[in-house]
């Protein structure tokens, strides 16, 4: 089964998720456009790991910010704000582990299926699930995209 999604403009591949690790952590290929980044959010339930195979990511945390490059990695401790943004290369694309799992299911249920032609495609309804299934697996964001903590 395909495990491609496009949530807000960002190409995200499920490589492992809960069903495949027992719940204990999700692999997630992700491929951002330059300066795309999430909003200012929190994980109160899994950490994440992000590991950078292409571009660049500056990551930003209360203790400042990263920028993270290609064979370098990040790890964001549970319960601590954050923002990941792209670089300025036009493809910035890492892994990311979230443990336990948790991500996964928030992109299986708040982003739309790739439907192969490299293109993205956004229900009108994304941002509605994302807000429900974020609250569900823990995830609160607290600022919108530009905010830093």
């Amino acid at each position: 089964m395909a495990q491609e999604y496009w949530l807000f403009g960002t190409h995200l591949h499920i490589l492992v998720d809960e069903q495949k690790s027992n719940g204990n952590y999700d692999l997630i290929e992700g491929t951002l456009r330059k300066g795309v980044e999430t909003p200012l959010h929190v994980h109160s339930k899994y950490s994440e790991k992000v590991y950078v195979l292409e571009g660049e990511f500056t990551i930003y945390t209360p203790s400042g910010s990263i920028t993270v490059k290609p064979g370098e990695s990040f790890f964001i401790p549970e319960n601590t704000p954050h923002v990941v943004a792209a670089g300025n290369t036009e493809k910035n694309r890492a892994l990311t582990v979230a443990s336990p799992s948790g991500f996964a299911k928030l992109i299986r249920n708040s982003g739309t299926l790739d439907n192969g032609l490299g293109i993205p495609f956004e229900d009108p309804n994304t941002m509605e699930r994302f807000i429900e299934f974020s609250e569900a697996i823990g995830d609160i964001l607290l600022q919108p995209p530009g905010a830093r903590p």
